[in-house]
């Protein structure tokens, strides 16, 4: 019974054929832009959904009917019974996180079974890995970068010192024993402390039977599922401004979380991307320390902290509110190169009587090429937004159940971001269940 009220509640069809043979999900801001609800009802119509990059280090919170899911690491074609999953060979995973996330499904009566796949290239995250993650944050003091501390950077950078391990060493018992000891004897030494290693091995060791089916070439799986004519979607992770190479560095993650890292982190070849989904908050959030241009510290910072309920799903952690930025948002454009916007949570803009829109930069009085931003964070701190102002509305839209809906300064704002990014805005969500985003084609 638990199983079919389930799948009832997934019966959500969007109004756009899914035709792309590749599509992929990005954050287009700092993250948090609600990725997950899009990515989920996209999933309905493919074939394979593939996590790229990053590890538990980001959460997409998923709403259906009367189940609730935080995804950290799985891709959430998982809720869909003829969808095959694939965690691509550019994250790392902890083991003992992403069992504890498959759980969920388990009290879902979801079945599972043959549709998770781990790429054998995906590092292994190891417990030493948080540890370390924990003490080199603490060490930053009041320069800290605002970790989630689950391992993400230092498992990376095992990655690149070319000392970490891969899951497919996982398969082979005796080397994955010395190759792991290897890596707990470099850690301990350069940080000085003592790692439980038994401790870990037999948690491991206990999920050997179930994990080791699911180690597989997914580089060669999912071209084949392109050769022979199936739909993929990929899902970032983080987002364009947390990007190792392009985001607000140092504040960024450690993974690349633009739609070059599709190919780098799923093996597949950048001619069979086609289509570019870029996700943006009605507003900007931002987690943990860095430059935010945008940031208001003022009663309407406040009102979006408060009804858009501004808490990281991973760490609990306030977001920093501002304004939503399109000189920001070209920025992101121009690196990743959208063919759609997906507008999330519109209603939390319901009862200003102002908005405001970023649209330039400048910095000692002197405006920025458009589509740029300083690499430095002292220069970034130094940037001061010019705004446009819109009508707000009043209405509670979250019931909306089309554009035409919506009061006209709302649909009046999804139009003006369309007009400034010159970029289709698609979809725009006004609530958190699924069937509260808006397919906008005729708009």
């Amino acid at each position: 019974m638990l199983r079919h009220r389930f799948f009832s509640a997934l019966q959500y069809h969007s109004t756009r054929s899914f035709s792309s043979r590749v599509t992929c999900v990005l954050g287009a801001q700092w993250g948090d832009e609600g990725k997950g609800k899009l990515v989920d009802i996209l999933a309905e119509d493919v074939d394979l959904v593939c996590r790229f990059n990053g590890g538990a280090n980001a959460g997409h919170t998923l709403v259906v009917g009367d189940f609730k899911f935080a995804f950290h690491l799985l891709p959430c074609g998982l809720l869909y019974p003829s969808t095959m999953n694939i965690i691509g060979n550019g994250c790392v995973v902890h083991v003992p996180s992403m069992f504890e996330e498959l759980k969920a499904l388990d009290a879902a009566d979801i079945n599972y079974d043959g549709r998770l796949l781990v790429s054998n290239r995906a590092h292994m995250l190891f417990e030493f890995h948080q540890v370390v993650d924990g003490m080199q944050e603490t060490r930053r003091g009041a320069a800290n970068i605002g970790t989630t501390k689950k391992g993400i950077g230092p498992c990376y950078t095992s990655k690149a010192t070319r000392n970490g391990i891969r899951f497919g060493e996982f398969l082979n018992r005796d080397h994955f024993l010395r190759r792991y000891n290897e890596l707990v004897d470099s850690h301990e030494q350069m940080f000085d402390f003592q790692h439980d290693r038994k401790s870990e091995l037999e948690q491991l060791d206990a999920l050997r039977e179930k994990l080791t089916p699911m180690i597989a070439d997914t580089i060669t799986y999912v071209n084949d599922a392109y050769d022979q004519g199936k739909r993929i979607l990929a899902e970032g992770a983080n987002a364009c401004l947390l990007d190792l190479d392009y985001g607000t560095y140092p504040m960024v993650t450690s993974s690349s979380t633009t739609s070059g890292g599709i190919c780098t982190g799923l093996g597949i070849a950048p001619s069979k991307l086609d289509r570019v989904i870029g996700v943006v908050k009605a507003y900007t959030t931002r987690v943990g320390s860095g430059p935010f241009p945008s940031e208001l510290k003022d009663d309407i910072g406040e009102h979006l902290q408060t009804v858009g309920v501004e808490f990281g799903a991973t760490t609990g952690r306030r977001r920093r509110c501002g304004w939503l930025d399109l000189a920001l948002m070209k920025y992101s454009h121009r690196i990743n190169g959208y063919n759609a916007l997906n507008i999330t949570k519109l209603d939390v803009l319901s009862g200003l009587d102002e908005l405001k829109i970023g649209v330039s930069y400048t910095v000692d009085g002197i405006r920025l090429p458009e589509g740029t931003m300083p690499c430095v964070l002292e220069d970034l701190q130094k940037v001061k937004v010019e705004y446009i102002s819109m009508p707000g509305w009043q209405d509670d839209i979250s019931k909306c159940t089309s554009f035409e809906n919506l009061p006209l300064n709302a649909q009046a704002y999804c139009k003006k971001v369309q007009e400034i990014m010159g970029v289709p805005v698609e979809w725009v969500g006004v609530g958190p269940a699924r069937v509260s985003m808006l397919d906008t084609s005729r708009m």
